[in-house]
């Protein structure tokens, strides 16, 4: 299953990788990848294999000092 978000505020390799691992720390992760477009709105696919609840997602985010984009 599938979940696509935008994320605020990511500008290099270094964010990728902290919204990456914040992400695959939730149960069910599988896969994450990130469409980074530095200094604007990046797209974040989460693969899992339950659906995710949205305040997990955003706080996983949140931790890794970003913000999702409603």
């Amino acid at each position: 299953m599938d979940t696509t978000i935008k994320v605020d505020g990511m500008t290099c390799g270094h964010c990728v990788t902290a919204v990456t691992g914040e992400l695959t720390a939730l149960p069910t992760v599988t896969n994450v990848v990130v469409d980074l477009h530095a200094g604007e709105i990046s797209t974040v696919t989460i693969t899992s294999d339950a659906p995710l609840a949205d305040d997990e997602v955003r706080a996983a985010i949140n931790e890794a000092g970003y913000a999702v984009i409603a």
